[in-house]
Protein backbone atom coordinates (compact mmCIF):
# COMPACT_ATOMS: atom_id res chain seq x y z
CA UNK A 1 0.00 0.00 0.00
CA UNK A 2 1.35 3.77 -0.94
CA UNK A 3 1.46 5.94 1.46
CA UNK A 4 -0.35 9.30 0.65
CA UNK A 5 1.33 11.40 3.17
CA UNK A 6 4.50 9.85 3.26
CA UNK A 7 6.03 11.55 0.53
CA UNK A 8 4.64 15.45 0.95
CA UNK A 9 7.52 17.83 1.11
CA UNK A 10 10.07 14.93 0.87
CA UNK A 11 13.15 15.80 -1.08
CA UNK A 12 13.42 13.43 -3.95
CA UNK A 13 16.49 13.55 -6.65
CA UNK A 14 15.76 11.16 -9.49
CA UNK A 15 18.48 10.56 -11.94
CA UNK A 16 17.12 9.90 -15.66
CA UNK A 17 13.67 11.85 -14.69
CA UNK A 18 12.91 13.09 -18.65
CA UNK A 19 12.51 9.41 -19.77
CA UNK A 20 9.54 7.30 -19.85
CA UNK A 21 9.90 5.44 -16.40
CA UNK A 22 11.28 8.77 -15.02
CA UNK A 23 8.54 10.92 -16.23
CA UNK A 24 5.86 8.93 -14.93
CA UNK A 25 7.52 8.75 -11.32
CA UNK A 26 8.30 12.43 -11.34
CA UNK A 27 4.52 13.23 -12.35
CA UNK A 28 3.41 10.95 -9.27
CA UNK A 29 5.73 12.17 -6.79
CA UNK A 30 4.84 15.33 -7.94
CA UNK A 31 0.74 14.77 -7.00
CA UNK A 32 1.71 12.99 -3.93
CA UNK A 33 3.45 16.69 -2.76
CA UNK A 34 6.78 15.93 -2.96
CA UNK A 35 9.79 18.09 -3.69
CA UNK A 36 11.63 16.34 -6.99
CA UNK A 37 14.78 17.94 -8.29
CA UNK A 38 15.75 15.77 -11.43
CA UNK A 39 19.21 15.24 -13.36
CA UNK A 40 19.27 13.82 -16.51
CA UNK A 41 19.71 14.53 -20.37
CA UNK A 42 17.35 15.96 -22.39
CA UNK A 43 14.12 13.76 -23.30
CA UNK A 44 15.14 11.03 -25.54
CA UNK A 45 12.40 10.89 -27.97
CA UNK A 46 10.29 13.59 -29.72
CA UNK A 47 7.77 13.31 -28.88
CA UNK A 48 8.09 12.78 -25.25
CA UNK A 49 6.25 12.47 -21.87
CA UNK A 50 8.04 14.50 -20.07
CA UNK A 51 7.22 17.78 -22.36
CA UNK A 52 3.94 16.72 -22.82
CA UNK A 53 2.96 16.44 -19.40
CA UNK A 54 4.68 20.17 -18.24
CA UNK A 55 6.82 18.27 -15.87
CA UNK A 56 9.67 21.40 -16.25
CA UNK A 57 7.58 24.18 -14.44
CA UNK A 58 6.63 21.65 -11.27
CA UNK A 59 9.98 20.23 -10.49
CA UNK A 60 13.93 21.22 -10.37
CA UNK A 61 14.76 19.77 -13.56
CA UNK A 62 18.38 19.85 -13.97
CA UNK A 63 20.42 19.19 -17.70
CA UNK A 64 23.32 16.74 -17.38
CA UNK A 65 25.29 13.12 -18.10
CA UNK A 66 25.83 10.77 -15.04
CA UNK A 67 29.23 10.37 -16.70
CA UNK A 68 30.15 13.96 -15.44
CA UNK A 69 30.27 12.84 -12.03
CA UNK A 70 31.36 16.44 -10.59
CA UNK A 71 28.06 18.05 -12.02
CA UNK A 72 26.39 15.29 -10.43
CA UNK A 73 28.00 15.52 -6.71
CA UNK A 74 27.57 19.15 -7.12
CA UNK A 75 23.60 18.76 -8.07
CA UNK A 76 22.90 16.46 -5.73
CA UNK A 77 24.76 17.98 -2.43
CA UNK A 78 23.06 21.18 -3.46
CA UNK A 79 19.26 19.73 -3.82
CA UNK A 80 19.64 18.09 -0.15
CA UNK A 81 17.72 15.18 -0.86
CA UNK A 82 16.15 12.36 1.62
CA UNK A 83 15.74 9.93 -1.21
CA UNK A 84 18.01 9.01 -4.07
CA UNK A 85 16.20 6.93 -7.03
CA UNK A 86 18.86 6.31 -9.86
CA UNK A 87 16.83 5.86 -12.94
CA UNK A 88 19.24 7.17 -15.87
CA UNK A 89 20.36 4.73 -18.16
CA UNK A 90 21.46 3.62 -21.69
CA UNK A 91 18.23 1.64 -21.91
CA UNK A 92 17.74 -0.02 -24.98
CA UNK A 93 19.37 -3.64 -26.06
CA UNK A 94 19.75 -3.47 -29.69
CA UNK A 95 21.68 -0.11 -29.12
CA UNK A 96 23.69 -1.71 -26.74
CA UNK A 97 25.40 -3.85 -29.60
CA UNK A 98 25.67 -0.81 -31.52
CA UNK A 99 27.18 1.50 -28.68
CA UNK A 100 28.57 -0.83 -25.97
CA UNK A 101 31.43 1.70 -24.97
CA UNK A 102 28.81 4.25 -23.74
CA UNK A 103 26.53 1.68 -22.70
CA UNK A 104 28.96 0.61 -19.84
CA UNK A 105 29.91 4.04 -19.14
CA UNK A 106 26.71 5.17 -18.06
CA UNK A 107 25.10 2.24 -16.91
CA UNK A 108 28.39 0.92 -14.72
CA UNK A 109 30.08 3.94 -14.30
CA UNK A 110 26.99 6.24 -14.33
CA UNK A 111 25.82 4.43 -10.98
CA UNK A 112 29.19 4.31 -9.72
CA UNK A 113 29.05 8.39 -9.73
CA UNK A 114 25.28 8.53 -8.68
CA UNK A 115 26.51 6.01 -5.43
CA UNK A 116 29.65 8.38 -4.98
CA UNK A 117 27.32 11.78 -4.80
CA UNK A 118 25.30 9.94 -2.23
CA UNK A 119 28.24 9.67 0.04
CA UNK A 120 28.39 13.37 -0.07
CA UNK A 121 25.07 14.43 1.22
CA UNK A 122 24.14 14.70 4.74
CA UNK A 123 20.51 14.01 4.82
CA UNK A 124 20.08 10.79 2.45
CA UNK A 125 18.15 7.79 4.12
CA UNK A 126 17.38 6.04 1.26
CA UNK A 127 19.33 5.02 -2.51
CA UNK A 128 17.37 2.78 -5.05
CA UNK A 129 18.91 1.77 -8.03
CA UNK A 130 17.07 0.42 -11.20
CA UNK A 131 18.55 -1.73 -13.01
CA UNK A 132 16.22 -4.80 -15.07
CA UNK A 133 15.04 -8.20 -15.14
CA UNK A 134 17.77 -8.87 -18.09
CA UNK A 135 20.30 -8.66 -15.36
CA UNK A 136 19.82 -12.39 -14.76
CA UNK A 137 22.10 -15.00 -16.21
CA UNK A 138 18.93 -16.06 -18.28
CA UNK A 139 18.79 -19.87 -18.48
CA UNK A 140 15.64 -19.52 -20.80
CA UNK A 141 13.90 -21.39 -17.88
CA UNK A 142 10.15 -21.04 -17.52
CA UNK A 143 9.98 -20.24 -14.29
CA UNK A 144 10.84 -17.00 -12.34
CA UNK A 145 14.19 -15.75 -11.43
CA UNK A 146 14.68 -14.90 -7.27
CA UNK A 147 16.48 -12.25 -6.47
CA UNK A 148 19.60 -14.86 -5.46
CA UNK A 149 19.92 -15.99 -8.77
CA UNK A 150 22.98 -15.74 -10.68
CA UNK A 151 23.96 -12.05 -12.20
CA UNK A 152 24.76 -12.13 -16.28
CA UNK A 153 24.06 -10.99 -19.31
CA UNK A 154 24.43 -12.24 -23.22
CA UNK A 155 24.40 -8.31 -24.42
CA UNK A 156 26.10 -5.22 -23.43
CA UNK A 157 22.94 -3.97 -21.95
CA UNK A 158 22.16 -6.79 -19.46
CA UNK A 159 25.39 -7.18 -18.92
CA UNK A 160 25.87 -3.46 -17.48
CA UNK A 161 22.74 -4.00 -15.67
CA UNK A 162 24.31 -6.84 -14.03
CA UNK A 163 27.05 -5.43 -13.45
CA UNK A 164 25.61 -1.88 -11.63
CA UNK A 165 23.90 -4.77 -9.55
CA UNK A 166 27.28 -5.79 -8.05
CA UNK A 167 28.36 -2.00 -7.87
CA UNK A 168 24.92 -1.60 -5.90
CA UNK A 169 25.82 -4.57 -3.28
CA UNK A 170 29.66 -3.71 -3.15
CA UNK A 171 29.19 0.31 -1.95
CA UNK A 172 26.19 -1.58 0.19
CA UNK A 173 29.06 -3.62 1.78
CA UNK A 174 31.82 -1.28 1.53
CA UNK A 175 29.81 2.09 2.41
CA UNK A 176 26.98 1.31 3.78
CA UNK A 177 27.23 -1.91 5.53
CA UNK A 178 24.12 -3.05 7.50
CA UNK A 179 26.19 -3.57 10.50
CA UNK A 180 26.97 0.12 10.70
CA UNK A 181 23.91 1.81 10.06
CA UNK A 182 23.44 4.09 13.39
CA UNK A 183 26.36 5.81 12.11
CA UNK A 184 25.89 5.97 8.43
CA UNK A 185 21.91 5.60 8.62
CA UNK A 186 21.73 5.21 4.50
CA UNK A 187 19.82 2.09 3.20
CA UNK A 188 20.17 1.44 0.08
CA UNK A 189 18.50 -1.11 -2.50
CA UNK A 190 18.15 -2.20 -6.31
CA UNK A 191 15.30 -3.08 -8.06
CA UNK A 192 14.71 -5.42 -11.08
CA UNK A 193 11.29 -4.43 -12.64
CA UNK A 194 9.48 -6.75 -15.62
CA UNK A 195 8.69 -5.37 -19.28
CA UNK A 196 7.14 -2.04 -18.42
CA UNK A 197 4.57 -0.60 -20.64
CA UNK A 198 2.34 2.04 -20.52
CA UNK A 199 1.32 5.82 -22.74
CA UNK A 200 4.01 8.26 -23.32
CA UNK A 201 6.80 5.70 -24.35
CA UNK A 202 8.53 6.57 -27.86
CA UNK A 203 11.46 4.73 -27.36
CA UNK A 204 12.92 3.02 -30.67
CA UNK A 205 12.67 -0.91 -31.07
CA UNK A 206 9.98 -1.15 -28.17
CA UNK A 207 6.99 -2.58 -29.27
CA UNK A 208 4.06 -0.46 -27.94
CA UNK A 209 5.66 2.22 -29.76
CA UNK A 210 6.65 0.54 -32.90
CA UNK A 211 2.70 -0.38 -32.37
CA UNK A 212 1.75 3.27 -32.54
CA UNK A 213 4.36 4.59 -35.28
CA UNK A 214 2.61 1.98 -37.51
CA UNK A 215 -0.80 3.56 -37.24
CA UNK A 216 -0.07 6.59 -37.57
CA UNK A 217 1.81 5.92 -40.81
CA UNK A 218 -0.84 3.87 -41.45
CA UNK A 219 1.09 0.46 -42.05
CA UNK A 220 1.31 -2.69 -41.17
CA UNK A 221 3.18 -3.39 -37.97
CA UNK A 222 6.42 -5.47 -37.87
CA UNK A 223 7.81 -7.92 -35.12
CA UNK A 224 10.94 -9.32 -34.80
CA UNK A 225 10.09 -12.16 -32.06
CA UNK A 226 7.02 -12.96 -32.12
CA UNK A 227 6.90 -16.14 -29.53
CA UNK A 228 9.35 -14.46 -27.11
CA UNK A 229 7.83 -14.51 -23.82
CA UNK A 230 8.31 -11.11 -21.32
CA UNK A 231 6.74 -10.24 -18.04
CA UNK A 232 4.65 -7.77 -19.44
CA UNK A 233 3.76 -4.95 -16.83
CA UNK A 234 2.05 -1.31 -16.41
CA UNK A 235 5.04 1.11 -16.28
CA UNK A 236 2.98 1.88 -12.58
CA UNK A 237 3.28 -1.30 -10.95
CA UNK A 238 6.58 -1.31 -10.85
CA UNK A 239 7.08 2.44 -9.98
CA UNK A 240 4.44 1.53 -6.87
CA UNK A 241 6.75 -1.03 -5.73
CA UNK A 242 9.66 1.42 -5.72
CA UNK A 243 7.71 3.77 -3.65
CA UNK A 244 6.60 1.05 -1.51
CA UNK A 245 9.78 -0.15 -0.82
CA UNK A 246 11.58 3.48 -0.57
CA UNK A 247 9.27 3.87 2.31
CA UNK A 248 10.52 1.05 4.12
CA UNK A 249 13.98 1.63 3.45
CA UNK A 250 13.27 5.20 4.78
CA UNK A 251 11.59 4.53 7.88
CA UNK A 252 12.68 0.89 8.70
CA UNK A 253 16.36 0.62 6.94
CA UNK A 254 19.08 -2.07 6.68
CA UNK A 255 15.81 -4.96 6.61
CA UNK A 256 14.79 -3.56 3.23
CA UNK A 257 18.86 -3.11 1.63
CA UNK A 258 18.83 -5.54 -0.87
CA UNK A 259 17.90 -6.26 -3.91
CA UNK A 260 13.90 -6.83 -5.36
CA UNK A 261 11.86 -7.94 -8.47
CA UNK A 262 8.66 -6.13 -9.05
CA UNK A 263 6.94 -8.51 -11.76
CA UNK A 264 3.49 -9.18 -12.97
CA UNK A 265 1.57 -12.88 -11.79
CA UNK A 266 2.60 -15.58 -13.57
CA UNK A 267 -0.41 -15.39 -15.87
CA UNK A 268 0.56 -11.99 -17.68
CA UNK A 269 3.97 -13.55 -18.98
CA UNK A 270 2.98 -13.51 -22.87
CA UNK A 271 4.27 -14.00 -26.06
CA UNK A 272 5.03 -10.92 -28.09
CA UNK A 273 2.48 -12.29 -30.44
CA UNK A 274 -0.30 -12.05 -28.19
CA UNK A 275 0.06 -8.78 -27.09
CA UNK A 276 0.10 -7.73 -31.20
CA UNK A 277 -2.96 -9.60 -31.75
CA UNK A 278 -4.81 -7.73 -28.26
CA UNK A 279 -3.21 -4.06 -29.46
CA UNK A 280 -4.77 -4.75 -32.91
CA UNK A 281 -8.37 -5.78 -32.09
CA UNK A 282 -8.40 -3.08 -29.17
CA UNK A 283 -7.72 -0.66 -31.56
CA UNK A 284 -9.31 -1.74 -35.05
CA UNK A 285 -9.48 0.11 -37.92
CA UNK A 286 -7.79 -2.89 -39.34
CA UNK A 287 -4.78 -2.27 -37.62
CA UNK A 288 -2.77 -5.58 -38.37
CA UNK A 289 1.14 -6.72 -38.14
CA UNK A 290 3.57 -8.72 -39.63
CA UNK A 291 6.20 -10.98 -38.84
CA UNK A 292 10.26 -9.92 -39.80
CA UNK A 293 11.91 -12.47 -41.03
CA UNK A 294 15.32 -10.65 -41.06
CA UNK A 295 18.26 -12.12 -38.70
CA UNK A 296 18.85 -9.59 -35.86
CA UNK A 297 20.42 -9.26 -32.78
CA UNK A 298 20.19 -11.73 -30.07
CA UNK A 299 17.97 -11.33 -27.25
CA UNK A 300 16.41 -13.27 -24.37
CA UNK A 301 12.89 -15.78 -26.06
CA UNK A 302 11.52 -16.69 -22.41
CA UNK A 303 12.07 -14.34 -19.43
CA UNK A 304 9.75 -13.98 -15.82
CA UNK A 305 10.39 -13.09 -12.49
CA UNK A 306 9.77 -14.50 -9.31
CA UNK A 307 8.18 -11.48 -6.98
CA UNK A 308 7.42 -13.65 -3.90
CA UNK A 309 9.47 -11.70 -1.47
CA UNK A 310 7.87 -7.96 -2.50
CA UNK A 311 4.47 -9.76 -1.76
CA UNK A 312 5.70 -11.30 1.40
CA UNK A 313 7.79 -8.75 2.86
CA UNK A 314 6.51 -5.29 1.32
CA UNK A 315 2.82 -6.41 0.96
CA UNK A 316 2.94 -5.15 -2.59
CA UNK A 317 1.70 -7.29 -5.57
CA UNK A 318 0.71 -6.49 -9.28
CA UNK A 319 -3.08 -4.16 -9.59
CA UNK A 320 -3.89 -4.29 -13.43
CA UNK A 321 -4.29 -7.23 -15.09
CA UNK A 322 -2.26 -7.62 -18.68
CA UNK A 323 -5.81 -7.08 -20.31
CA UNK A 324 -6.71 -3.68 -18.39
CA UNK A 325 -2.77 -2.38 -18.64
CA UNK A 326 -3.57 -2.59 -22.42
CA UNK A 327 -6.70 -1.53 -22.26
CA UNK A 328 -5.04 1.59 -20.46
CA UNK A 329 -2.68 1.82 -22.84
CA UNK A 330 -5.22 2.31 -25.84
CA UNK A 331 -6.89 4.79 -23.71
CA UNK A 332 -3.98 7.07 -23.09
CA UNK A 333 -2.81 7.25 -26.87
CA UNK A 334 -6.00 7.54 -28.19
CA UNK A 335 -6.17 10.76 -25.64
CA UNK A 336 -2.94 11.90 -27.38
CA UNK A 337 -4.02 11.47 -30.74
CA UNK A 338 -7.53 14.02 -29.82
CA UNK A 339 -5.36 16.63 -28.28
CA UNK A 340 -6.47 15.88 -24.86
CA UNK A 341 -4.25 17.11 -21.53
CA UNK A 342 -1.76 14.66 -21.62
CA UNK A 343 -0.90 15.67 -18.05
CA UNK A 344 -4.46 15.38 -16.93
CA UNK A 345 -4.73 11.71 -18.37
CA UNK A 346 -2.06 10.64 -16.69
CA UNK A 347 -3.04 11.98 -13.33
CA UNK A 348 -6.20 9.97 -13.91
CA UNK A 349 -4.48 7.00 -14.56
CA UNK A 350 -2.59 7.49 -11.60
CA UNK A 351 -5.01 7.82 -9.57
CA UNK A 352 -7.32 5.12 -10.80
CA UNK A 353 -4.10 2.78 -10.42
CA UNK A 354 -3.83 3.63 -6.61
CA UNK A 355 -7.90 3.14 -5.94
CA UNK A 356 -7.65 -0.06 -7.04
CA UNK A 357 -5.33 -1.12 -4.39
CA UNK A 358 -7.28 -0.07 -1.54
Amino acid sequence: MINLHFWKNKKIFITGHTGFKGSWLSLWLNLLGAEVTGYALRPPTEPNLFTLSGLEKDINSITGDIRQSDLLSSVMVSANPDIVIHMAAQPLVRDSYVRPVETYETNVLGTVNVLEAVRKCNKVKAAVVVTTDKCYDNKEWFWGYREDEALGGYDPYSSSKACAELVTAAYRNSFFNLDDYSEHGVAVASVRAGNVIGGGDWAKDRLIPDFFKAVVDNRPITIRNPQAIRPWQHVLEPLGGYMVLTQKLYEVGPDFAEAWNFGPDDSDAKTVEWIMSHLCNSWGNNTRYIVDADRHPHEAHYLKLDCSKAKAKLAWHPRWALELTLDKIIEWYKAYFKGDDMRRICEQQISTYMKAGE
